[in-house]
């Protein structure tokens, strides 16, 4: 080899070598490439941040590894699993990415539980987003954010100036992108099991350059530190989704209808109801929708008192039984084959609840694990039914057909549609001690109409 082609040899390792040093890692790639203490701690940053600190620790950010069901999910299913079976195995690291990111890129997998006080109960803590620089890849999916901690702090306006770190101006936290590097997630299977930022850049709200941010975290008059001047529009850090009363009231809207404004005993009273996703910018149900339950009832009453339920009319689309409400549908059986439970027969598909009864329509996707069964365990989803959600900016109509009984009595008959949301399914909160308030129902919009019975 010649002395030159020796050196170019030579200066092209030493530039490859300098390069696989430096190129951040991303995504499973991370798994224990930074440890804790390049991270400041949530309360440094509450020293001079204080309002957006006490915003962030009211939001499910500051609680994605702490929250009760999450621990539950994390520790009784996901990380039995993952030691059982090879093909989720990924998921006892995985989850952490988004869940507890600082354990994640620390390799403390899995972390210590949430009792016990470690840095991972910081969950999506302040340093962890303000470190992140942008993504890898052309989709942001998986946590294939790359973080660079340090004293340069990422934010998203230029000539920021702090006594205690450098600030760089970053679009890429004004985009929904940098959102999408969490609220996108694919499957062992190559499915995208939460497509939240798809969901958004396919409807209108992405069309038309309406970011998450500008919901999720929405502009006020305030300041950012309190050294910090005066701004007409400081993003408020108050991260509030489907766990927030004030998001989830009228997130979906319902009218209802009957089709004649008269009618006698006997006759058949055809009602249609119309049911709005008009305030979210992604689908209703979205994230987790394996486990999330969104429904409407609809009931008669007569002009004694009396009262009836309405079941919807069938529409005949491929995989409908997964959307009509039964008291008897059984679900989830692979919760039995994590805990090795032979045999186990499943839990209610549809919960128990008090607001449900057969025959309401649920506005669903159905998650099928390999054996084509509703699975709630995001990361053991095979295969998908029929996705019968809510769209942003769209309706549904849904008609009831009533046959009225011979003896209702003359008078004004008064129908009531609900539409009502759980977090959680209800026979799966109760099944693994779940507290009851992240699966209780949640009314979130009712509508009203009446028709009249002649004598």
């Amino acid at each position: 080899m010649s002395r030159r082609l020796l050196v170019t040899s030579v200066a092209l390792s030493f530039t490859a070598l300098v390069a696989a040093q430096t190129t951040p890692k991303v995504s499973d790639d991370a798994l224990g490439t930074i440890p804790y203490d390049k991270f400041e701690r949530p309360a440094a940053c509450a020293t001079c941040h204080t309002d957006i600190a006490r915003q962030h620790e009211q939001a499910m950010m500051s609680q994605a590894y702490t929250h009760h069901w999450d621990e539950i999910e994390y520790f009784e299913l996901a990380v039995p699993h993952a030691g059982k079976e090879p093909k989720v195995a990924g998921v006892k690291a995985g989850c952490n990415g988004c869940h507890a990111p600082l354990a994640f890129l620390a390799g403390d997998v899995p972390p210590k539980k949430p009792a016990e006080g470690s840095r991972a109960n910081e969950s999506v803590s302040c340093d962890l987003c303000h470190s992140i620089t942008g993504f890898s890849g052309d989709l942001p999916y998986n946590f294939n954010w790359i973080s660079s901690p340090g004293k340069v702090k990422q934010g998203p306006r230029p000539g920021v100036v702090s006594p205690h770190h450098e600030t760089r101006e970053n679009p890429f936290l004004r985009s929904a992108e940098f959102c999408g590097t969490c609220h996108n997630e694919k499957d062992p299977w190559g499915l995208f099991v939460k497509s939240t930022h798809l969901e958004w850049k396919e409807g209108p709200h992405g069309k038309g350059g309406i970011v998450c941010q500008q919901c999720h975290m929405p502009p006020a008059p305030g300041r950012s530190a309190r050294m910090g001047s005066d701004l007409p529009d400081m993003r408020q850090h108050l991260f509030h989704g489907a766990h927030d009363p004030g998001k989830l009231a009228g997130v979906a809207e319902v009218r209802i209808h009957p089709e004649t404004r008269e009618a006698e005993p006997g006759d058949t009273m055809k009602l249609t109801a119309v049911v709005v996703n008009a305030k979210a910018g992604h689908k209703i149900p979205s994230g987790s929708a394996e486990e999330r339950v969104l429904w409407m009832h609809v009931e008669a009453t007569d002009a004694k008192g009396a009262t009836y339920h309405l079941p919807v009319d069938r529409k005949g689309f491929k995989d409908e039984d997964f959307t009509v409400a039964s008291a008897t549908a059984m679900a989830y059986q692979d919760i039995g084959d994590i805990k090795g439970f032979a045999n186990f027969p499943g839990l209610k598909r549809d919960g128990t609840y008090a607001a449900m009864a057969p025959g309401d329509r649920i506005f669903r996707l159905p998650y099928l694990d390999p054996q084509g069964r509703m699975t709630i365990a995001q990361w053991n989803t095979a295969a998908f039914a029929t996705d019968y959600r809510l769209a942003p900016l769209s309706a549904v109509s849904e008609t009831l057909t009533w046959k009225l009984p011979d003896a209702l009595p003359a008078g004004d008959v008064t129908v009531t549609a609900k539409i009502y949301y759980s977090r959680l399914v209800s026979s799966v909160g109760e099944y693994l001690a779940v507290p009851a308030e992240e699966w209780a129902p949640v009314e979130i919009n009712t509508h009203q109409t009446t028709f009249t019975v002649l004598p």
